[in-house]
């Protein structure tokens, strides 16, 4: 074999200076299994084949120089999607790799076709499927940058700037640019970093909240996010109409009356930008581009008019051209009227400043989010701002405050001449004391058209920045609201998420979004909702940054953000500067804003939507606990803070709702409840899946049972319980209480199965856990198709607890308000005081409240008022509220002999060894000589049920001690025949209860 290799490795050919290919000295070998299928490595990839059809995938030969079954990193292994037409490969499981290859006879394919498969009869000459035609996608310049800078400049930079530069000077204007451009600069950096931190898709502002913070206020900020939007379509509109209706009346042109002008201009003007934006995403995105040429030229039309001499008629009107004394002069506030303050110019200023997420909101369509919303936020960010400054200090240099517009008003021999222009030969000094001066910076709101080269380029410039913003705000707004659509976070909006053609564009959110601009173009009367959407937009800043804030200080391994230039402190300063500004803006305006997003976000809490996208607040949630549970860590336990942490062997929660219900009912926001579920096996992951299969969880949620799962595999169940005994919880946080079904079975079960069973009470008692026994005259177990400690007590791992959760809830007698019964506790040893304390929660719940409490406890006949006496005043030192004590002197009576008849039948059958083994062989064996040994206990349980027989015939709940049997000397089976007897025709459930016997309740206060 040897010589055989080295001839086949003298005949292949070698590349000179190439590395040798270890694949190409492997013969070609394959590895059957069960039923044909076969695993096979031909030297090159690995073939998986069923006797149908076979698949192959590359494996690690690149890396490791072997083709293995272990695969190399591959992009498919993490990505969430396919791409059309190539399959999708998948890495092989644990178990693939791990164990035996005939341990499994039908493995899972190595990968999966994402395109359709050929049925075994097709034909090879089919015709290949034509492939997707790529959606369009933009840029960081064309998609982010450019859409960014049209929504930020607006009509205040062309009609506001230079009024509020009159007002605050130019140094106090640059101070509110540059405070307004820090906070849009901070949204912008915590904005990168979410989109950084992991692929992001569409839903903009919406879908990086819901993301990061979670579907609670994600929700409500992307409701009210793209209403905002919708609403801002028609004060843009409306801005634009208001411009092109000035014109109309300057021309002395109109159609009807000014409003209505302007309503109908706005209408037209809207349903044109409607059409623009079902013509797809690449005519959009062709508008803005010749909106911003617009915009460059109407800037560069104004920058040229200021270099211009200034004629007479400007003059007059306050323009000089540069100089220096009127830059110096504007420079200092100069505040007038009721708005005349830095706060009044701030609140006026800001919202020119916003817009910053115009290109998050179209994330869906930019070709690299992660790359694009970063570097084309912060550069509009940063351009814009260089923008405002300059106008600020251009058109503060140029032209004065006060102007009167009368080309007479040259100066004379007048010593009295107030402003910079008498230094020029021009006298405004009439105007500036009666405070009539039509022009100027602090008079017209057209200063930037009259200084400009060409007046008509300014106009068209406002028109460019009105109506970019409007046709930003009108694709901003259906794109978000089509993300929140297809969450179904909220009723009845499921219909606007779908969308059509290969951009998946959302045309009736498009349609809807049209509709809503329509009403408010129609009202016409925006002054009072425009500080509302103001406030909104805030609202997502503040959201933003606080996301950021929290991603980063829970530490979660999860927020890897590949931008780095932020800084979580900042991120909390944007949240909290952008609150305040909501106020200062319009302090009402504000409340209602907080106030809906209060109201969505309580809904959202109530409805508990089935999502799950690892929030920050999930990381958060996961520290706290982890926090709190390492701080239960530095404070010893006290008995007045014992809680009964019930380890409940549920199997599969559905199996047994009667179970569940009562320990949940007084455990629930108390203590801890945990369910457990033991599958028996050998560990396989058809095993593992059945031990924790999420349906059990969502059982227990959609029941209202505040309860962890926990499920293992063992081989066998006691094994199983033994794993959770000693490894369930957390720190302090684990279980104190067994909690158990009665096995009804055990006279038709296996002897192995009753030890098991029995042997599970003694390991309880070993680890110094309470132990609860429950019986029903019912049964517990409502399991139909598969037993789950069931026969002998194991849970198959065939049972699937999915139809489970789908079916009706089952009803249990723990649902219902129980009334003016009784709960009986039988006190007949002192175990600590669990006995007591169980039913004490118990009366503490509302279904529960109207029942009575009445203690039984043995005593003397002739001692029998005196006993009383002694237990009640020990009662209420314990402050239980128990008041109804009573006596039982004859407890300890003989029974009726055809009652000790009845337990010498439960004990036949398993009173002789099976096929004359001897007592070695058969443990379980109940001889005559451990009969007598334990007579005079036995006697006492079978009078213990008569008794429960005369008292509590009626309850609705016995709450007994639980007999302890002695390990070695009462055998198992007379165990269970010992609560079988205590618990046997009665019809309310009984709780058996036996405490670790240490102390659970105490009447000190310290």
């Amino acid at each position: 074999m040897f010589s055989i290799a080295l001839k086949q490795m003298e005949e292949l050919p070698v590349a000179p200076n190439e590395g040798i290919s270890l694949s190409a000295f492997r013969s070609p070998f394959s590895v059957s299994g069960k039923e044909g299928c076969k695993y096979s490595f031909d030297g090159s990839s690995y073939h998986y084949s069923d006797g149908n059809s076979m698949t192959s995938q590359r494996s690690s030969q690149i890396l490791t120089g072997f083709d293995t079954l272990d695969a190399a990193p591959n992009y498919d292994f993490y990505a969430n999607t396919n791409a059309p037409g190539r399959a999708r490969r998948t890495r092989p499981s644990l178990f693939q790799l791990h164990s035996k290859i005939e341990d499994d006879s039908f493995p899972p394919p190595l990968y999966e076709e994402t395109s359709a498969h050929r049925e075994a009869g097709d034909s090879s000459e089919e015709e290949a499927e034509e492939p997707l035609s790529e959606p369009t996608r933009f840029g960081w310049v064309k998609g982010v940058m450019i859409r960014c800078m049209l929504n930020i400049w607006g009509v205040i930079l062309y009609l506001r700037l230079p009024w509020i530069t009159a007002q605050a000077g130019i140094g106090m204007t640059w101070v509110i640019i540059l405070l307004s451009s820090c906070i849009t600069g901070i949204t912008g950096l915590s904005t990168s970093a979410i989109a950084t931190n992991g692929k992001v898709k569409g839903g903009g502002t919406y879908f990086l909240i819901s993301r990061s913070l979670g579907p609670e206020l994600g929700g409500s900020i992307g409701l009210i996010f793209a209403f905002a939007n919708a609403v801002a379509v028609a004060m843009h509109t409306v801005g634009f109409a208001e411009t092109v209706q000035s014109l109309m009346q300057e021309s002395g042109t109109k159609m009807v009356d000014p409003t209505n002008d302007i309503r109908i201009i706005g209408v037209i003007t809207v349903t044109c930008l409607l059409a623009i934006s079902l013509a797809g995403m690449e005519w959009e995105s062709k508008a803005q581009i010749v909106f911003f040429f617009v915009i460059l030229v109407s800037f560069a039309n104004y920058l040229v008019g200021t270099f211009m001499p200034a004629t007479p008629q400007k003059q007059a009107k306050g323009f000089f051209s540069y100089k220096v004394d009127i830059f110096v002069e504007n420079f200092k506030p100069n505040y007038r009227g009721l708005e005349g303050s830095f706060f009044g110019m701030f609140s006026i200023f800001f919202p020119s400043a916003t817009g910053i997420l115009a290109g998050a909101n179209i994330s869906g369509d930019l070709k690299d989010p992660t790359v694009a919303i970063p570097r084309g936020t912060l550069m509009a960010i940063f351009w814009t701002t260089v923008s405002y400054i300059i106008i600020a200090g251009t058109i503060g240099g140029c032209v004065v405050r006060d102007a009167s517009g009368g080309i007479n008003d040259t100066l004379s021999n007048n010593n009295d001449c107030l402003g910079p222009a008498c230094k020029y030969g021009w006298d405004f000094t009439a105007c500036i004391k009666n405070t009539s001066c039509p022009f100027g910076l602090s008079n017209q709101y057209q200063t930037m058209s009259m200084v400009s080269g060409f007046a008509p380029l300014i106009a068209a410039g406002i028109f460019g920045a009105t109506l970019s913003s409007a046709l930003a705000c009108l694709v901003s707004a259906p794109k978000v609201f089509q993300c929140l659509c297809k969450d179904n976070l909220y009723p009845l909006i499921g219909f606007f998420g779908k969308g059509f053609g290969k951009n998946d564009e959302p045309i009736r959110g498009y349609v809807l979004t049209y509709i809503i601009a329509i009403c408010f173009i129609l009202i016409a009367e925006l002054n009072t909702i425009a500080p509302i959407i103001s406030n909104f937009f805030l609202c997502s800043y503040a959201l933003i940054n606080f996301s950021c804030f929290h991603a980063s200080i829970t530490n979660s391994p999860g927020w890897r953000p590949s931008f780095r230039f932020y800084s979580k402190w900042l991120a909390l300063l944007g949240a909290v500067v952008s609150v305040i500004i909501m106020f200062l803006l319009t302090w009402w305006a504000a409340l209602i804003a907080i106030g809906i997003v209060i109201f969505l976000l309580g809904y959202v809490l109530y409805k508990k939507p089935s999502v799950n996208w690892g929030s920050s607040v999930q990381a958060g949630s996961y520290n706290m606990a982890l926090s709190y549970c390492v701080g239960l860590n530095q404070v010893d336990e006290h008995i007045k803070n014992y809680r009964p942490q019930c380890l409940v062997l549920s199997g599969p929660p559905s199996c047994r709702p009667a179970l569940v219900d009562f320990v949940g009912t007084f455990t629930k926001n108390l203590s801890l409840m945990m369910c457990a579920n033991v599958v028996t096996g050998e560990p396989s992951p058809s095993a593992l899946n059945a031990s924790r299969n999420s349906s059990h969880v969502t059982w227990l949620n959609k029941r209202h049972i505040k309860s962890f799962y926990h499920g293992v595999v063992a081989k066998d169940l006691r094994t199983g319980v033994q794993m959770l005994l000693q490894g369930a919880g957390l720190g302090r946080v684990r279980p104190n209480v067994l909690m158990m079904g009665f096995k009804r079975d055990w006279r038709r079960d296996t002897s192995s199965s009753i030890e098991s069973y029995i042997g599970i009470i003694h390991d309880a008692f070993d680890l110094q856990y309470g132990l609860c026994v429950l019986r029903m005259k019912e049964g517990l177990d409502t399991s139909r198709s598969a037993q789950a400690h069931g026969k002998s007590y194991v849970v198959l791992v065939t049972v699937d607890p999915d139809p489970m959760v789908t079916e009706p809830q089952p009803f249990t007698v723990f649902q219902s308000k129980q009334g003016k019964k009784t709960i009986d506790v039988y006190w007949l040893f002192d175990d600590g005081g669990l006995t007591l304390l169980i039913p004490y929660l118990l009366k503490r719940k509302k279904r529960w409240a109207r029942c009575k409490v009445r203690i039984f406890v043995g005593g003397d006949i002739q001692r029998k008022e005196e006993q009383k006496t002694e237990v009640k005043d020990l009662i209420s030192k314990f402050r239980l509220g128990f008041h109804d004590v009573e006596v039982l002197p004859d407890i300890n009576a003989r029974p009726q002999p055809e009652q000790y008849g009845s337990l010498s039948l439960l004990l036949y059958c398993t009173k002789d060894c099976e096929d004359g083994q001897d007592n070695q062989n058969c443990p379980w064996m109940v001889s005559d000589e451990e009969i007598d040994r334990n007579k005079t206990k036995t006697l006492r349980q079978i009078r213990l049920n008569e008794v429960l027989q005369d008292y509590s015939r009626d309850a609705a709940i016995i709450v007994v001690t639980m007999p302890v049997g002695r390990r070695g000397q009462c055998p198992s089976a007379l165990y269970m025949a010992w609560l079988e007897t205590v618990s046997r025709d009665l019809r309310p459930p009984v709780l058996m209860v036996r405490g670790n016997q240490e102390n659970v309740l105490t009447f000190y206060c310290q």
